[in-house]
């Protein structure tokens, strides 16, 4: 349970004696990342509208910019420009080559413009947390950034409400792999005749699963084959060394940030493998990834074919599918580095 009983000068008072980063002190103090920021409404913080109707279109004016969005294993940095947003009651998107993001909106909740003063200079950044004050998108200025829209965007988004309390809810517990046995010969006659990846997600609602259940149930079938932890290190040097482009997903409930290219500049760091390009920053937990999956499904442009990385506790880390050089690409180049990765059967699974 998130402690309540720090008062926000106790907040202040411990991150200025404190040289970690704001979400590695929270979960220090027992705060949510988002009380910790709550805390400095008035300083650095100013409490916005975090509504993705309201923030996003605005995100535009920002010019250039780092989105970024993580969950516990995963951080993915994308630079670009926030384009084309489409809304919707319970799923919005942002269109681009560059920012591509998939928003649940209900998972929007609390927003901060951020000004404040660091060793590296002025920093600027958009926040938005969840119910439980967990970080769903942060959107930071870059020195290519158009500078001159923030005090506009800000003033614009202000709430009349900046107190720094913010009260926040418990975490919701990730869900835990759900099959039925039963449905086993269902499942796979459906998704045989699936004509589009995002079918899936509706097939295994209909039987009864989500999607690690799915996975487990038909694990071995040429529809979903399990590949050990290794693989997910073996893939990103793989398409390093090819130049192989992708298609990677990382996402939490609220957000899920795509990128779209290569992943050149692969730089493994004690417990992290990282992906360290100018427009792309990948950071992974290698020692979170306890279940991988090489999964196809059929689509009208022939097999859609993926990694999937998951957790201990079945949450989903991140998907990579392979990115077609043209509508007539087979992804025969994707397909050949996944069989050329560690296999399941050589970790002694």
């Amino acid at each position: 349970m998130p402690d309540m009983t720090l008062s926000p000068e106790e907040i202040r008072a411990a991150r200025a004696a404190s040289p970690v980063r704001d979400r590695d002190l929270a979960a220090e103090l027992g705060l949510s990342e988002a009380r910790l920021v709550a805390a400095h409404a008035g300083l650095w913080a100013t409490r916005i509208e975090a509504h993705p109707d309201r923030l996003v279109p605005e995100l535009a004016k920002l010019g250039e910019v780092m989105a970024l969005t993580r969950n516990e294993s995963a951080v993915h940095e994308r630079v670009g420009t926030f384009g084309e947003y489409r809304s919707g009651p319970h799923a919005a998107m942002v269109l681009g080559e560059e920012i591509d993001t998939r928003i649940f909106p209900r998972h929007w909740v609390h927003g901060f413009a951020i000004e404040e003063e660091t060793p590296k200079g002025l920093r600027r950044s958009l926040q938005v947390f969840d119910a439980a004050g967990d970080a769903v998108q942060k959107v930071f200025l870059r020195e290519t950034s158009t500078d001159a829209a923030w005090a506009d965007l800000v003033a614009g988004l202000r709430l009349d409400d900046q107190s720094p309390e913010l009260e926040t809810e418990p975490r919701a517990p990730a869900e835990p792999p759900r099959s039925r046995a039963e449905n086993r010969g269902a499942l796979l006659a459906e998704w045989a005749r699936m004509t589009d990846t995002h079918q899936f997600n509706r097939l295994a609602a209909k039987l009864g699963m989500n999607r690690l259940g799915a996975y487990r149930l038909i694990a071995g079938t040429p529809w979903v084959r399990p590949m050990p932890p290794s693989a997910v290190a073996a893939m990103l040097e793989a398409c390093s060394a090819s130049g192989q482009e992708v298609i990677l997903f990382v996402g939490n409930p609220g957000n899920i940030q795509i990128h779209w290219g290569p992943l050149q500049t692969v730089k493994p760091m004690g417990p992290w493998l990282n992906v360290l390009d100018p427009r792309f920053n990948l950071h992974l937990r290698g020692d979170h990834v306890a279940e991988v999956y090489r999964v196809e499904k059929p689509t009208k442009r022939g097999p859609a074919v993926s990694l999937e990385a998951f957790d201990a506790e079945g949450g989903l880390i991140f998907q990579v599918f392979g990115r077609r050089g043209s509508e007539t690409d087979g992804n025969e180049s994707w397909h050949a580095l996944l069989d050329a990765l560690p296999q399941a059967e050589e970790a002694g699974a």
